[in-house]
């Protein structure tokens, strides 16, 4: 990975995954000049592979973007190895700064940073996100199918968490943990369903030969589980964006903050796009890179516009010229 960039190219991308990959592979193909700025952290990299991807389910997630880089570089696109710190405009283009102090300069610029998976904080869960704390039930339900799953509840949506998981393993337990244990129609739901509730706030993990056996309640009550659900909260990275007038919002059906796009990435920030889970907040690694890829033609599809007014513009003025030469002849 060279980490040499040019004066300036059409595109640069913030954000080497998926997302940023695969639009940075669209715009080379197209011969555009573009360079991929990444920051080397993904956030699937605690996972042992990537799930639910056609024709590559269970690649290893470094695997899968060093093919990447490689067919980015294959068509003369660039990866280089950094973080974005700041992003300002710069006359019809932009400046992005890294945080080591180098500037580049792009007509265009995609976000694909990602997101930051906000967890609940106890005693040993980040420790094993990814292995047998996990969040999605399409990314790791059949790894873990048939096991003893609980489902910490975090937010609104715990109850729908736990249905779901509940398609996987008939042994199902919900953790009312910090919230108010269901009631109602969604008590009867989780009851239907064989899911049992306990009440009381989850203080740690027991974790024995590098493996999960059970969560711990505030009166030492400890509960076997294999494997424990979490929904943490997701936060798009998008902070370098402030400048540009871009911040992240709520996101309406709540879970985290986002930046808000058009169908095709592109932003109310002119020349700006966004793609993957900085958009998209619930988007899996397919999903992501076919946004990439999506917003990466657009891109090109909005530099083919520019250059073709230029084009007429300078078509115009040669043609004027030439119209008085043969009036003044005539």
């Amino acid at each position: 990975m060279t980490d040499e960039l040019r004066d300036g190219y059409d595109v640069v991308v913030a954000g080497g995954g998926a997302a940023g990959l695969s639009g940075a592979l669209m715009l080379a193909r197209a011969r555009r000049s573009v360079v991929v700025v990444d920051a080397g952290t993904p956030r699937n990299a605690p996972a042992a592979g990537v799930h639910a991807l056609l024709a590559l389910d269970g690649i290893r997630p470094t695997e899968l973007l060093d093919r990447g880089r490689e067919e980015v570089r294959r068509y003369g696109g660039q990866v280089v190895r950094g973080e974005v710190g700041a992003a300002a405009r710069d006359d019809d283009g932009f400046a992005v700064t890294l945080a080591d102090g180098r500037v580049v300069r792009a007509r265009r610029l995609l976000v694909t940073t990602g997101l930051v998976d906000e967890l609940p904080e106890l005693p040993g869960l980040r420790d094993r996100w990814g292995q047998d704390v996990v969040h999605c039930p399409y990314c790791h339900g059949w790894e873990v199918r048939d096991r003893a799953i609980g489902v910490l509840a975090t937010g609104p949506f715990a109850v729908h968490q736990a249905l779901l998981f509940r398609q996987w393993s008939a042994d199902v337990t919900f953790f009312a943990h910090t919230m108010a244990a269901p009631a109602g129609e969604e008590a009867e739901r989780l009851a239907a369903r064989g899911i049992a509730v306990v009440e009381g706030a989850v203080t740690s993990l027991e974790v024995e030969q590098d493996r999960l056996v059970g969560v711990r309640l505030s009166d030492g009550t400890v509960v076997g589980r294999d494997t424990l659900a979490v929904a943490p909260r997701m936060v798009a990275r998008a902070g370098f964006l402030t400048a540009l007038g871009l911040r992240p919002v709520e996101h309406p059906q709540g879970g985290g903050e986002y930046i808000p796009s058009g169908p095709a990435g592109a932003t109310d920030v002119p020349g700006l796009w966004v793609a993957g889970n900085v958009a998209d907040l619930t988007a899996q690694v397919g999903a992501a890179a076919a946004a990439g890829a999506l917003a990466g033609a657009q891109i090109n599809a909005d530099l083919i516009e520019e250059e073709t007014r230029s084009a007429v513009a300078a078509h115009r003025t040669r043609a004027v010229p030439s119209l008085q030469t043969e009036s003044t002849g005539s």
